[in-house]
């Protein structure tokens, strides 16, 4: 479809004057000109307005990281690295500033257990994001790990935690791959919300919802039993 500027700003709640700016920043395409001062504008000028409103305001993203997004997009974006690298950058939850080291650099840094370093690796307990890209947060869970052992916690159980995040993460390759299908470029941006939402929020929101309510039944449970303890015989 097209739509004048009135429609477009109704369409995105974006003012036009941003519109304006996005177009001579390269983020958008020109607007089709009809005549002298008539321009129509199409749907994926909405899907592009919606995805940078999203990178700037979710991810903060600049709008020098959103230009080079968009001008080096593929058809496909299932293997551009251009328009994955926001989504992998939040998914390895590291800031850029973050120091790097290789493993035997870690191993010797946080003086650890270079046996348990290398299972903790096997089971993929830890998962850095490269053969050679240790940081602190992998030391987090060395000491994790650690800890479990000190009060005699199973070490299979996180084992078995490991396993199931794996198995979760290969679904969620599984919708990725499937939203890189439903792409094109009227839906691109929509494709990208569905994804960074089910990432980053859904996910979050049932993991967790989950592990809610059966805390929250341990707690009613705890509760009746001590009520039943406190009666009369």
């Amino acid at each position: 479809m097209e739509y004048k500027m009135s429609e477009l700003v109704a369409k995105t709640d974006v003012p036009k004057s941003t519109i304006l700016y996005y177009i001579r920043e390269g983020l958008l395409p020109q607007a089709k000109k009809i005549k002298s001062n008539v321009h129509r504008y199409s749907d994926e000028h909405i899907e592009l307005i919606k995805y940078i409103q999203y990178m700037q305001k979710q991810l903060g993203r600049s709008i020098e990281q959103i230009r080079y997004s968009i001008q080096n997009r593929n058809k496909s974006f299932s293997s551009s690295f251009q328009m994955l690298e926001p989504l992998m950058n939040t998914l390895s939850g590291l800031p850029s500033y973050v120091e790097y080291f290789t493993k035997e650099q870690f191993i010797k840094k946080f003086d650890l257990d270079k046996d348990l370093v290398e299972k903790l690796l096997k089971d993929s307990i830890l998962v850095p994001t490269s053969s050679d890209s240790f940081t602190e947060k992998e030391f987090s869970i060395v000491e994790l790990v650690m800890n479990y052992q000190k009060v005699g916690v199973s070490y299979e159980i996180l084992k078995s935690y490991a396993l199931h995040a794996n198995k979760l993460s290969k679904l969620d390759h599984l919708i990725k791959l499937q939203l890189c299908e439903a792409r094109t470029d009227e839906n691109f941006s929509s494709v990208w919300n569905i994804m960074f939402e089910t990432f980053f929020n859904a996910k979050e929101y049932i993991f967790k919802r989950h592990t809610y309510k059966l805390l929250l039944n341990d707690l009613k449970n705890e509760v009746l039993e001590s009520k039943e303890a406190e009666k009369p015989m």
